[in-house]
């Protein structure tokens, strides 16, 4: 039994039985035979990027909750004098004596760790939110039973819909997101006779909770700022043209209506016809481009009353048809996600409704046709609320609250960089706006010596810069820390001994990652040249200066100090995590070097030979561990959320891929060196992995930790352990609208997305693997199939993205592929490769452009 929902104002008679008709026969979509009650658990989202909603599924009344990518509390438009969170110019020696002390406090430490680095870290200030929008009503005068009710998410179109019968009538609401338009429409019509009067009501608020009866409405407020400058456009449209006027109210709010619309209570009332649609558009003036000195960090740019109002003439909004609206819409986002497929030789359910079949799921038993529903979700979600102007964020694009979990910032030191695992090799193009929200690009010339060398411009690069300058008394590059909101907070976040979260200026590092992987499997020398080079060599040049003898050891190897381990305790030297990833970022340098066109041979020489002295973060401890940090503390009962020691399995290549000749030669405790083998990594990695446990730790019990576990137990060819941890994951943290839910026993738990956008990254991870190498004469290894469980026996996969620019389209039956296809589609060097299936070498070919290669024989 259900409960009534307040979104009705009548009793639901009946409701639909089986997938509503017009549901996709694929099965991929997402319905229910109910109204959604909870936010968290139960409303559906749509977005193009730039906005988002969440719809409930009203009847007769629709409350949709509304979201702008740009709009968020604080930063400088509550406060002139925010910085960032940074310490003031005149503090620089201050901190370098600091940090000099920390460092020596370390190094004579007898337990090689400190307590705290409180003097580094700076108040956050008004650091900000993430904010919900408002919310559009739509009402329809009719009362009566309801009945034939369904609602659904139909995600081969990218369009929520309603439908129910009413007085005698069968109603239709559907509503899109479009990202060519940069705009949402409504479209309500009835099957036969007449629409009832149809309100429209645009509130924009900063409360707490959507409004739960038609009678208790929210009140009409501003956001916090920036939103006092906040502006939406909707456009009412009647199906046949008629003449149009414009009103403006006082929140800056514009209806485009038809002579036939009525004004009643502030409402806009249609009537006499069976169709009306609303589109609506909004922005801020927020402005990435004013995020430097040049502007005085002030990220404000002109007023967007004209920009909003362009977005509805300049790209037809105001004059095309719904229909036309509607089909444009659908080419774009079959073109956006339709490049790559994925079968997991699912059987479509279309009688049991999506709430019936999560509630129904079981931990190693799984459902491959509800698995692959959720692989295609994470794209989903991944393709609307990424492709605007800036990237995905803790919750998407989709916030309630006028302070959201977390802020519903950038956190960097897993989330951010889950969000987009799956991105290139499921071939979605998303990922230029989240470079761009870092970006710095080269002057005229390519020498690199100091900070005027750089042009360092949007939102982490320029502040970044001041910060490595102030905090580390470094002059070159820029750095970041783990907790980032769209106005450049580049500092370390204090308030308290804050190091676990705070101390994290690897967090850049991480991310360059994902700058060399684009142009590793896309090779558009363009890009890397005017954008991903850039960022990667001021990123390296920082850390090149950050990275410090190891007096601690006296080994002769460079480390970093002070680091935590994320979210660990510790605050020590050496810590594995930083060690992995700036070693395999300097490999990036070396790897991309020659397609950058540039001509800084001294900087390449610099990398090269830090690179070599610096410790590789690999070290097994006393108990048989990976260790974490690189004096022996770790414990075996720690079930941590994070893997960070492990980076180097997944996503990285630094444990993965390990070679003893150029990784190996560490000091052990006792004085004497030693060169690992690369099955005593393996074990000590495999160690780590069980002790860390499920992924349920005692802070709470969030989803992402289980699908990082997930793709670790693939990238070991785990096929049991990767299928119990993903099953686990989506048995204990998915609603009934498959949103991750952080706490998800919270009666109104909190929503995380990146467990949705992290587990299409492990489901790939056990079907196809081409781990990162350390030079690009290392062999490239696709590996086909490596962890698939039993459950996905047969199958296949189509455009799927490796690394040296291959598409990849592969088969399989009773767990064996039957036929895989491999073609280059660009390359800037040619490079070996190995396709390798059951521990074997089943082919093997050198790339180059337009090159194709078909393999049959396993």
């Amino acid at each position: 039994m259900w409960t009534k929902s307040a979104l009705f104002n009548a009793a639901l008679a009946s409701v639909a039985v089986g997938a509503p008709a017009g549901f996709p026969a694929s099965g991929n979509g997402l319905w229910y035979s109910a109204p959604g009650l909870i936010w968290s658990r139960d409303y559906l989202p749509i977005g193009n990027g730039f906005l988002a909603a969440m719809t409930p599924g009203g009847a007769a009344q629709e409350i949709m909750q509304l979201n702008i990518e740009s709009l968020w509390a604080g930063g400088p438009f509550q406060d002139p004098t925010y910085n960032g969170g940074n310490k003031q110019p005149d503090e620089q020696a201050a901190m370098a004596a600091a940090m000099q002390a920390y460092r020596d406090g370390i190094f004579t430490s007898p337990t090689g760790d400190i307590d705290d680095v409180e003097t580094l870290t700076t108040d956050a200030g008004v650091y900000g939110s993430y904010v919900g929008a408002g919310y559009l009503i739509s009402t329809l005068n009719v009362t009566g039973a309801v009945s034939n009710y369904a609602r659904w998410l139909d995600m081969d179109q990218s369009v929520a819909r309603v439908t129910w019968t009413q007085a005698g009538s069968a109603f239709t609401r559907e509503t899109l997101c479009s990202n060519p338009t940069q705009a949402c429409s409504h479209h309500v019509s009835v099957s036969t006779g007449t629409l009832p009067p149809l309100s429209l009501r645009l509130l924009l608020r900063a409360g707490r909770r959507a409004p739960h009866t038609q009678h208790h409405l929210p009140r009409l407020q501003h956001a916090p700022r920036p939103g006092d400058r906040r502006h939406t456009r909707h456009a009412l449209r009647d199906p046949r043209p008629r003449a149009q006027h414009r009103r403006q109210s006082r929140l800056h709010t514009t209806a485009r209506h038809q002579r036939r619309a009525t004004q009643r209570d502030g409402r806009r009332q249609r009537s006499r016809r069976r169709k009306a649609w609303i589109s609506w558009v909004g922005g801020t003036e927020f402005d990435q481009d004013a995020g430097d000195a040049a502007h005085g960090f002030s990220f404000k740019g002109p007023d967007p009353h004209a920009a909003v109002l362009g977005l509805l003439s300049g790209n037809g909004v105001s004059s095309a048809s719904y229909s036309a609206l509607r089909a444009q819409h659908v080419v774009d986002v079959q073109t956006a996600f339709g490049a790559f497929t994925l079968d997991l030789g699912q059987k479509a359910d279309l009688g049991t409704s999506t709430d019936e079949l999560i509630n129904a799921y079981q931990i190693d038993t799984g459902n491959p046709y509800l698995e692959w529903l959720m692989f295609n979700y994470g794209r989903y979600l991944l393709g609307s609320s990424a492709r605007g102007a800036l990237p995905a964020n803790l919750q998407g694009k989709w916030a309630l609250d006028i302070a959201n979990p977390w802020s519903g910032d950038y956190h960097s030191n897993i989330n951010i960089q889950m969000n987009y695992w799956s991105a290139e090799m499921s071939n979605l193009d998303v990922m230029k706006p989240l470079f761009t929200y870092f970006e710095v690009l080269f002057s005229l010339s390519f020498i690199s010596c100091c900070l005027t060398d750089w042009l360092f411009r949007k939102n982490w690069a320029p502040r970044g810069a001041y910060t490595a300058q102030v905090l580390y008394n470094i002059t070159r590059g820029w750095v970041t820390h783990n907790e980032m909101n769209i106005f450049g907070h580049t500092g370390m976040k204090g308030g308290g001994n804050t190091a676990e979260w705070a101390n994290y200026p690897e967090s850049a590092v991480w991310m360059m990652l994902h700058v060399w992987d684009h142009f590793d499997y896309t090779n558009d020398i363009a890009w890397w040249k005017a954008q991903g080079w850039p960022l990667i060599k001021a990123v390296a040049s920082f850390h090149l200066d950050k990275l410090i003898p190891d007096l601690r050891f006296n080994d002769g190897s460079l480390v970093v100090s002070p680091c935590n381990s994320p979210e660990q305790p510790p605050i020590t030297l050496g810590c594995a995590h930083a060690q992995q990833l700036i070693w395999q970022l300097f490999n990036a340098v070396e790897k991309g070097f020659a397609a950058s066109g540039d001509a800084d041979t001294a900087f390449l020489d610099e990398v090269r030979t830090k690179r070599d002295a610096m410790d590789k973060g690999l070290h097994v401890g006393s108990w048989g561990q990976l260790q974490e940090w690189k004096v022996d503390q770790d414990m075996p009962n720690d079930t941590h959320r994070h893997l960070s020691h492990l980076i180097g399995l997944y996503p990285g290549y630094a444990i993965t891929n390990y070679q003893p000749a150029v990784q190996g030669g560490v000091m052990l405790a006792n004085g004497t060196r030693t060169t690992y083998t690369k099955a005593q990594v393996m074990d000590a990695t495999t160690t780590s992995l069980i002790h860390r446990g499920n992924g349920t730790g005692p802070d709470a019990d969030s989803g992402w930790e289980k699908m990082w576990r997930a793709a670790c137990w693939a990238q070991l060819k785990n096929s049991s352990e990767f299928y119990h941890e993903l099953t686990y994951g989506i048995f204990e943290n998915f609603g009934a609208n498959l949103f991750s839910l952080y706490d998800p026993f919270d009666a109104d738990p909190i929503f995380q997305i990146d467990a949705n956008l992290g587990l299409p990254g492990a489901v790939l991870n056990a079907l196809l693997q081409a781990p990162d190498v350390p030079t690009i004469s290392t062999p490239l290894v696709i590996t086909l199939l490596p962890a698939i469980p039993s459950q996905w026996a047969s199958g296949s996969m189509k455009g799927a993205r490796t690394r040296g620019g291959i598409t990849v389209n592969l088969q399989w039956k009773a767990g064996k592929p039957t036929s895989a296809s491999f073609h280059v589609d660009a390359s800037v060097v040619s490079r070996p490769v190995q396709v390798v299936f059951g521990n074997k070498v089943v082919a093997s070919f050198t790339t180059s452009p337009g090159l194709s290669k078909t393999v049959t024989s396993f």
